[in-house]
């Protein structure tokens, strides 16, 4: 794969990114590149194994540790949510099936709503942050959001959906949602730099998330303490294509259950891209996305599978990653599609 260099060098300086850029091939390191920090304030420069921030990215943890239960027998793609919900978010449609939260076609209200101008400077939490350790601790702020559509009649980008997922899994397991995925996804993935991490506790190889470009000003205050099922997990660049090839090789879920997770649903234009269940698609060819955006973090991981190739941009910023991002989808255009 053909990285334009130049084009990298001025998307990293167009927004200041601080973070993480690799590419790997197979079992190489083709490129590799750290800018900014870990820690600003005690300038500790940002290392390739730093554990970054990966927002929604960890969306597709939670759809692999449903699609293990469905293929347990424990869940039903099918079945009705409201099996597991009980009186629990009653606004929440009868007819919601668990597949219909993991493609985004719930038409369920999303407690925070992407299309309504949000910002991730905004405090957007409406419990203590401090007090959503699981996922059952978010049911009061899912609470009272209207039904936006008919289940399964359109596409609309939903991180209720996944939230809700969460809750689905911690029922069905006894466990905590953040112990279903370590058991399920990362454990078989053998992704030992990647999981949950407390905001208010983080060790030093985590780089702190960024408002903005510059200034000390932290995401501490505008995410849940740990992450939720629709999104906040750390990982490493070197996590990332280990995560991709396990994923590939049949380690977490079977070939079978992953070509039904990774096939096309929707086109997404405003996107650029085509949706699956808990990964995005390039939009014409057989690459994997999985993407995140929340206070303090700017992340894309997409990989090539017929060349085994992962691209990975890491960013501890709320926008800094974005130039970088779309200057290696250009690269990866020329790859796929010449």
């Amino acid at each position: 794969m053909v990285i334009d260099e130049q084009a990298l060098d001025d998307a990293v300086a167009a927004q200041a990114f601080t973070g993480v850029v690799t590419v790997d091939v197979g079992d190489c390191r083709v490129l590799e590149r750290c800018e900014g920090f870990v820690h600003r304030a005690l300038r500790v420069p940002m290392t390739v194994d730093a554990r970054v921030g990966i927002a929604s990215g960890s969306k597709a943890f939670t759809a692999l540790a449903v699609m293990r239960l469905v293929e347990q027998g424990v869940l039903e793609l099918e079945g009705r949510v409201r099996e597991w919900l009980g009186e629990d978010l009653p606004l929440i449609d009868d007819g919601v099936t668990i597949e219909q939260l993991l493609d985004h076609t719930s038409g369920i209200g999303d407690y925070l709503d992407e299309d309504g101008g949000w910002s991730p400077s905004q405090f957007v939490m409406t419990l203590p942050v401090h007090t959503l350790t699981t996922a059952q601790a978010f049911l009061p702020m899912l609470d009272g959001r209207a039904q936006r559509g008919e289940p399964g009649l359109r596409f609309t980008y939903c991180n209720s959906d996944y939230a809700v997922l969460a809750v689905v899994l911690e029922r069905a397991t006894g466990q905590t949602y953040h112990d279903v995925v370590r058991r399920l996804v990362l454990e078989p993935a053998g992704l030992e730099r990647t999981g949950f991490l407390p905001l208010n506790d983080l060790p030093g190889d985590v780089a702190l998330g960024y408002l903005a470009a510059r200034g000390n000003l932290v995401n501490t205050l505008h995410l849940p303490v740990l992450a939720a099922g629709d999104g906040g997990a750390f990982t490493t660049a070197a996590d990332l294509h280990r995560f991709w090839v396990a994923l590939t090789e049949g380690k977490i879920v079977s070939p079978a259950t992953l070509a039904r997770m990774t096939a096309p649903r929707h086109d997404v234009p405003q996107e650029g891209l085509r949706s699956a269940m808990g990964f995005w698609l390039h939009r014409s060819h057989p690459a994997l996305i999985i993407e995140g955006y929340d206070a303090g973090v700017s992340f894309r991981s997409t990989h090539l599978v017929p060349s085994r190739a992962t691209v990975s941009v890491l960013g501890n910023s709320s926008e800094g990653a974005w130039p970088v991002i779309a200057a290696l989808a250009r690269d990866i255009d020329v790859e796929l599609v010449g």
